[in-house]
C-alpha cells in the first residue's frame, strides 16, 4: 500500500513539475519568436543600399541573405536578387520596387584538367549593383535613372561607386535588355521557374 501511494505521489508530483514548465516553454518560445522577428527586421533596415543622397553601397551579407540567381557568361559574374525579389517576379513578371541585384565580378582564371580545359573565378574585379525604383527617388541623381539606381564598385572599395553617369558608365551594356526593364532576365532560369509552371 505504501509504495502504490508513493508512485501515485511521484506520478502527481511529475504531472504538476510537467504542468508548470510548459508555461515556461510558451513564454521562452514567444520570447525566440520576437527575437528572431527583431533580427529578421533589423537585417532588413540595415540592407538598405542606398544613402539619403541615392549613393549606392554593396550591401553586407548579400551572399547569406540574397537568393543566387545565376552566372553571366561574360567573365564569370554570379548575380544575386535581394530577398523577396525572385518570388514578386514570379508572379508578375516584374521586379519591385526596391528590389536590388548584385553582380560579383571575377576575373577568369582557365586551366587543363584531365577531363579538358576548366574556368574557375579568380580574383575579384569588382561589383555591380542595380536598385529598381518605380518612384523616381533620387531625380537630381546622375546614377538614378530609366527605373533603376546603377553603380559600379571596384573590389578594393565596396562603399564608393567609380560610377558618374548610369547613362554613359552602364546603361550601353544593357540595351539589348531594354525590353526586359534592362536586365538580362534569360539568363537567370529561376526567375521563371514558377511562373512557366503556373
Amino acid at each position: 500500500m505504501q509504495s502504490k501511494i508513493s508512485v501515485a505521489t511521484a506520478l502527481i508530483a511529475s504531472t504538476l513539475a510537467a504542468i508548470a514548465i510548459v508555461p515556461s516553454a510558451m513564454t521562452a518560445f514567444a520570447a525566440h519568436r520576437e527575437i528572431a522577428k527583431k533580427l529578421s527586421t533589423d537585417r532588413l533596415e540595415t540592407t538598405s543600399v542606398a544613402d539619403a543622397n541615392g549613393n549606392l553601397h554593396v550591401p553586407d551579407q548579400y551572399r547569406a541573405t540574397y537568393q543566387f540567381l545565376g552566372q553571366s557568361p561574360q567573365q564569370l559574374h554570379d548575380v544575386y536578387a535581394s530577398p523577396g525579389t525572385v518570388t514578386a517576379y514570379q508572379k508578375t513578371g516584374r521586379f519591385p520596387d526596391g528590389a536590388v541585384l548584385v553582380k560579383e565580378v571575377f576575373q577568369a582564371d582557365t586551366g587543363k584538367m584531365t577531363t579538358g580545359s576548366v574556368s574557375h573565378a579568380g580574383a575579384l574585379k569588382g561589383w555591380f549593383v542595380m536598385m529598381k525604383d518605380d518612384k523616381g527617388r533620387h531625380p537630381d541623381n546622375k546614377l538614378w535613372g530609366d527605373g533603376w539606381a546603377w553603380s559600379w564598385f571596384d573590389a578594393g572599395n565596396p562603399s564608393k561607386t567609380t560610377s558618374t553617369d548610369y547613362k554613359t558608365d552602364c546603361q550601353s551594356c544593357h540595351v539589348p535588355a531594354k525590353a526586359s526593364d534592362w536586365i538580362y532576365v534569360s539568363g537567370y532560369p529561376v526567375l521563371g521557374k514558377v511562373a512557366a509552371s503556373q
